[in-house]
């Protein structure tokens, strides 16, 4: 018999115990033994659970018990799942994971310590939530050098963009729709500054490139900074604004950013509105694949972290694909080396002169328009330019006009 150990009780862990004993038989078939949950981790009491027997409060006796093979951890954050996953896997237990933080930041050396025991570090669950993304990189897509990967990845910033676009919302509002539904937290900062998808995009990004990518080397940029008028223009661009997490291989380095950015209807990303998550992997040999669904959600992630723990009891040995070696300090571009276009939106001294000027700096301009724009405004889209003197033309810039907004355009 299989005994697995569940640490953390929270929305993801109970959805897995429920997941898990409502499709026990299923997923016994799979395995093709029996299985059971020995233990429940958590400092809380649940009292009147089905599972009363099974909870306790000390990590010890999952860690000290020969019996428990696979371990679930869906505690979060790096304090204590980081030393409790380490101790597991050194101790020739495999370990399942929605943990996208501890993967981002520890995922080479846990996979390491992973690969020297023979065991299994498993993060499904980590991005996309119910969408499979980890094991088809990995495992579907073997045969392909992976190119690029960009995708929505947050479901709450894409429900907020999606109120913005089609009900004219203000951010703020918003925002205090996506909490009254549950799907910002009350402390919205690592959705709406973008650490979320930050650490996702290093997640798929290292595996694609067989490096690590840690959050600290990649540029983040939210979408606090996107305004109403932001989004009107976009419309007159033909397009959207979304939060993309953008990785691009170059040469033996990797370019890896999260920005809003505007993205053209023809984008098969344009169109992925509210909670909903899309990952467009472009590989040398399948051209664009997407992968698409609820990014996130309590039965969707479970579903996830489920489907590890079948493939951890099956597995006698380690996973050689689902691996990547650790990197060095430039392994990611610094920014101001890329290329893009942007759009520009400016309150002017004197209009005429101010696109004159971005015209000089920043190629043919095309402008844009909106309803009830004053005579003092303009916007516009640049022709593809350095990132680096985009910055420092913008202080130029700033002299005849004030940069009300500034956003990327991506070709997606």
């Amino acid at each position: 018999m299989v005994k697995i150990a569940v640490m953390g009780y929270g929305v993801v862990g109970s959805g897995t115990v429920e997941v898990f004993y409502k499709n026990l038989s299923g997923i016994e078939s799979k395995i093709g033994d029996k299985a059971d949950i020995k233990y429940i981790l958590d400092l809380r009491d649940f009292k009147g659970t089905p599972y009363d027997d099974k909870f306790i409060k000390d990590f010890n006796l999952i860690l000290n018990d020969p019996e428990i093979t696979v371990v679930v951890e869906v505690i979060g954050g790096l304090n204590p799942s980081y030393g409790f996953v380490k101790s597991l896997l050194e101790a020739g237990k495999s370990v399942v994971t929605s943990n996208k933080e501890l993967v981002a930041e520890k995922g080479a050396e846990l996979l390491h310590i992973a690969r020297e025991k023979k065991v299994n570090f498993f993060f499904e669950a980590s991005v996309g939530g119910g969408i499979p993304i980890i094991r088809p990189l990995h495992h579907c897509m073997s045969a392909n050098e992976i190119d690029e990967i960009a995708g929505i990845l947050n479901g709450t910033t894409n429900f907020i963009l999606t109120k913005m676009i089609n009900e004219g919302m203000a951010f703020d509002d918003a925002l205090s729709t996506a909490q009254k539904l549950g799907y910002a937290e009350r402390n919205p900062a690592a959705d709406v500054e973008g650490h979320d998808s930050c650490r996702k995009i290093c997640i798929l990004a290292s595996l694609a490139f067989g490096k690590h990518v840690y959050p600290k080397d990649v540029y983040t940029e939210g979408i606090t900074g996107v305004t109403l008028e932001d989004v009107q223009y976009c419309n007159d661009f033909g397009g959207a604004v979304k939060l993309i997490g953008w990785a691009s291989r170059r040469g033996e380095r990797a370019a890896v950013m999260v920005c809003p950015a505007f993205i053209s209807s023809e984008s098969q990303l344009a169109g992925v509105n509210d909670v909903f998550n899309a990952i467009l992997v472009r590989g040398d040999a399948t051209g664009d694949v997407v992968f698409y669904g609820k990014g996130a959600g309590k039965l969707p992630t479970a579903s996830a972290v489920v489907s590890d723990i079948i493939m951890a009891a099956k597995m006698h040995n380690n996973s050689k694909s689902l691996y990547w070696e650790d990197s060095d300090k430039d392994f990611v571009l610094d920014l101001s080396g890329l290329e893009n276009k942007f759009y520009v939106r400016l309150i002017c001294k004197d209009k005429t002169a101010a696109l004159k000027k971005a015209e000089e700096m920043w190629g043919k301009l095309k402008v844009l328009h909106r309803d009830d724009e004053s005579e003092n405004e303009a916007a516009f889209i640049t022709a593809k330019i350095n990132e680096r003197k985009f910055r420092e033309d913008c202080a130029v810039l700033s002299e005849l006009a004030e940069i009300k907004g500034k956003i990327r355009v991506l070709d997606y």
